[in-house]
């Protein structure tokens, strides 16, 4: 038996999978985070640990044969947050998260300070990821920076806690703009840039290497034995490719979480920063990919869901797809968080446009399933101008339980999209994959096949063809408004 553990934003999950590769069973336990100022995104470290507590510990109650024949873990988790511990293993303040936007002003300083980052980091200096949150912890509040003794990112705390070693994994670690990612390994001089060095920085490893066993009083309370061993395991998109099996180069997958991602496999390191395109390392050695990503995907829908009073989400796509109908020029741009590819804007804002009498709530909902695909739309467009090929994709994340979003995802990027069973257990089922390899030394693409397909949504071109004069409208409204999201952010 295999156990993965994926810590999402909006909760931690974990599955138990046995040597056939089913899922045995699965439980989550939610999180919330906490925005105290414009632009801030944070959570307690402390909740991720009482969480995966939570979600580990109803594995226990429900399954305690099949928990006690765990032998190896694997972790997953949301990229890029800083989670700052002094000298005892203490966190200094909440963890500021991956799509925290305040680092703006230092993310042009450490480009300013390391012109060549971008080449180095595969990545251009974003709010979201690590290094620039630490440059503004340095700035705001030196007091805290002075007692940082090691910086880790969120699953690689709980990792902490789980086995007391100070360990990341080099998909994860690729994310925080400290990495010579060609060369998979710290980069002195990046870190230098922060104030930093590798003594506060945890030791690298592959995803499916072993990094320690589980410490014996973590195994007690979980009902496992005394030699289990927690894989490197992999950021949660890098785990989610493992999940649906995109290691070989030109497989993708598309993931409908709290943000969207489009992630492809490559064979080498093939930067394209210009465009907001990510190349990162893959969770297995030898392997890279690419990468576009929206900060807000499945995570409209539940804010429209809310804002609408909809009794839940399933509710108002049964509504939408009641209706039955075309928006017409409503249009909706998805950025309630900011956005990252194509535009590197943490100012930008979510708005609806077009609005009128005769709009209902289900327009509202259809609208915002549009705008989510457009964004995909824009983020495929980069990376077809980069040159990389795709040739599959999947479907993963929570988002992928819902066929009316698939068919217009389908007809807005004009290609099928393949829909897996289980696939909305996503980055947690990879992580379990990851976890194995780290007991068994198996080939990963012995493992890490793709699992069974429960169906394909194929693209209609009539549709396809109605989305692409819509999408150009969406392009050009972020265009007209640009220069005014900047504006509104500094007053």
């Amino acid at each position: 038996m295999y156990l993965g553990i994926d810590l999402g934003t909006s909760g931690v999950k974990a599955v138990l999978v046995d040597h056939d590769q089913t899922v045995v069973a699965q439980a989550t336990a939610p999180l919330t985070v906490s925005r105290p100022r414009p632009l801030w995104s944070e959570q307690d470290p402390e909740s991720w640990w009482q969480a995966t507590n939570s979600a580990v510990t109803e594995l226990r109650r429900c399954y305690p044969r099949d928990m006690a024949e765990v032998t190896g873990i694997g972790l997953s988790g949301q990229m890029h947050g800083a989670t700052l511990l002094d000298g005892r293993d203490r966190v200094l303040r909440p963890a500021i998260l991956w799509n925290d936007g305040r680092s703006g002003a230092e993310c042009a300083e450490l480009t300013r300070r390391v012109p060549e980052l971008p080449r180095i980091a595969g990545n251009l200096a974003m709010p979201g990821f690590t290094a620039p949150k630490l440059l503004w912890v340095a700035e705001h509040e030196p007091e805290i920076f002075g007692q940082i003794a090691k910086v880790l990112l969120p699953k690689d705390y709980i990792r902490l806690r789980m086995t007391g070693r100070y360990a990341s994994d080099m998909s994860d670690s690729a994310g925080t703009l400290w990495l010579d990612v060609a060369g998979r390994r710290w980069s002195p001089e990046l870190l230098d840039a922060t104030g930093l060095d590798e003594d506060e920085m945890p030791e690298l490893f592959e995803g499916t290497e072993p990094t320690g066993l589980l410490l014996p009083e973590v195994a007690s309370a979980w009902g496992l034995g005394d030699a289990v061993e927690v894989a490197g395991g992999a950021g949660d998109n890098a785990a989610g490719a493992a999940g649906v099996g995109v290691l070989k180069p030109g497989s993708a997958f598309l993931s409908l979480g709290t943000s969207g991602v489009l992630f492809v496999a490559n064979a080498g390191f093939a930067p394209n920063p210009d465009r907001g395109v990510h190349a990162f390392c893959h969770c297995f050695p030898g392997l890279w990919h690419q990468m576009s990503v929206i900060l807000s995907a499945a995570s409209c829908l539940t804010w429209v869901t809310r804002l609408t009073g909809a009794a839940g989400e399933s509710q108002l796509l049964a509504e939408v797809e009641a209706a039955g109908r075309s928006t017409g020029s409503l249009l909706f741009l998805p950025y309630l968080s900011g956005e990252r590819t194509p535009h590197n804007d943490p100012h930008a804002k979510g708005v609806f446009f077009g609005l009128t009498h005769e709009h209902t709530r289900a327009d509202l909902a259809r609208a915002v399933l549009e705008g989510v695909a457009y964004a995909f739309a824009d983020g495929q467009g980069v990376l077809g101008e980069a040159g990389t090929e795709i040739t599959s994709v999947s479907v993963i994340g929570g988002g992928a339980r819902s066929r009316l979003w698939g068919g217009i995802l389908a007809d807005v990027l004009g290609r099928p999209l393949t829909y897996h069973a289980g696939g909305d257990v996503g980055p947690a089922f990879g992580a379990a994959r990851l976890g194995r390899l780290a007991v068994t030394g198996e080939d990963p693409l012995t493992v890490c096949t793709p699992p069974d397909s429960d169906f394909v949504s194929e693209p209609d071109p009539e549709a396809s063809e109605r989305h692409a004069a819509k999408l150009a409208l969406y392009r050009g409204l972020y265009r007209n408004l640009q220069e005014m999201f900047r504006v509104q952010a500094s007053t």
